[in-house]
């Protein structure tokens, strides 16, 4: 549990500090000052000040205003989810102060806004980059210039209510053995099966570090038009590219996953709408920590792709047009624009606010969601805590 732990919050912390990283280097770059640059949540256990031209350390949580410093407050937080950035005037005060973020022009406060996105999309393009680099699983269908370790013969998919669906296989396993006959080709396995119609088959497969065996009798599909377990089947392996290559990869699938994360949303959306069900499971930040452990015991690539997944996602919902999300900020920016003033600073405070409590009351029910769904999880921890 504290290895679940210790993983989830140097993961959030990653993706959190790059999407603030983001803020704090354009706003920088447009000359608003950022009063607090933070790593981790208050209460403030430390930080460091300039002072007369010098970094000073100081101990304690006094107010940022109040420690006169010349350049950005970096500072050490109790609380080890992620970080923050205080940039001046980022609620609409001090407008008449050339280093407030309220005084710069909307173009440039847009881009302050977006590039906590823009940050998190460039953390994938990184982290899958690294994967590649080290070596990533995929199907071998191109890997010209690429070295292939592993290869085995996956399941990419279970047809449901098919044999395989029935047994307890799931995609992701991979078939190492049937009737104890080693697999050499997915030909060999697919002229195997057909040829055993209605007799048992004894099915060994690896599941992430574990050997499973499965009884499974080849039915006629009409999916398949032949005798089948009811199972998709790749070639996969574990790549490692040339740097150069490994590079142009993790910006290529980085983009390609974010495309597919956007249209995952937009039919979310769109049956949410038409009243078609949603159809997915939504885990807030207690299944996402048990997931995170859970891809961390499959290995470093695993959870480097975890990291660009988990940082899409937080890119794409942060950016939706929603109060208190940056998306909802741009775009009262961009009414401003439109009608050549901006909205009264206590009606957007409070859509912002309203938008905040919403936000704070859909996580609370899907993290009650989450507990009762991993329900075994906590009671198994709890019996080995001793309670």
């Amino acid at each position: 549990m504290l290895y679940t732990i210790v993983v989830f919050a140097a993961v959030l912390a990653i993706i959190v500090l790059f999407h603030e990283f983001g803020h704090f280097i354009t706003a920088k770059m447009f000359g608003a000052k950022t009063e607090e640059f933070g790593f981790g949540f208050p209460p403030r256990i430390c930080g460091w000040k300039k002072k007369n031209g010098k970094r000073k350390f100081f101990w304690g949580n006094k107010d940022v205003e109040k420690m006169e410093s010349e350049d950005t407050v970096f500072s050490v937080n109790w609380i080890p989810l992620g970080g923050f950035v205080k940039i001046k005037g980022e609620d609409g005060e001090n407008k008449k102060e050339n280093d407030s973020f309220a005084a710069k022009k909307i173009w440039q406060r847009c881009i302050i806004l977006s590039a906590g996105v823009i940050m998190n999309v460039v953390l994938a393009m990184v982290a899958l980059s690294i994967a590649f680099m080290i070596g990533a699983p995929q199907v071998l269908d191109s890997t010209e210039g690429a070295k292939v370790k592993n290869q085995q013969i996956q399941i990419t998919s279970v047809i449901e209510n098919s044999p395989a669906a029935e047994a307890g296989i799931k995609p992701g396993d991979a078939i190492k053995k049937i009737d104890q006959q080693p697999i050499t080709g997915i030909v060999q396995i697919q002229e195997y099966v057909s040829a055993k119609q209605g007799s048992e088959l004894i099915v060994e497969v690896k599941r992430l570090n574990e050997q499973k065996t499965f009884a499974v009798t080849p039915e006629f599909l009409e999916q398949t038009k032949k005798p089948s377990l009811g199972v998709g089947l790749a070639n996969t392996g574990v790549v490692s590219y040339p740097w150069y290559q490994a590079i142009w990869m993790g910006v290529r699938a980085a983009i390609v996953m974010l495309w597919q994360i956007i249209v995952a949303f937009g039919t979310l959306i769109k049956n949410a709408i038409v009243g078609a069900g949603i159809g997915v499971e939504v885990a807030g930040p207690v299944g996402i920590a048990v997931m995170t452990g859970q891809v961390a015991r499959m290995g470093l690539v695993y959870v480097l792709q975890f990291i660009a997944l988990l940082s899409l996602n937080l890119a794409l919902i942060n950016f939706l047009p929603f109060p208190a999300l940056d998306g909802g900020r741009v775009l009262f920016l961009l009414i401003e624009k439109i009608k050549g003033s901006p909205v009264s600073q206590k009606i957007e405070q409070t859509i912002h606010a309203t938008g905040f409590l919403l936000l704070i009351l859909l996580m609370i029910i899907v993290t009650g969601r989450d507990l009762f769904q991993f329900k075994d999880f906590f009671i198994s921890l709890w019996h080995k805590i001793g309670f």
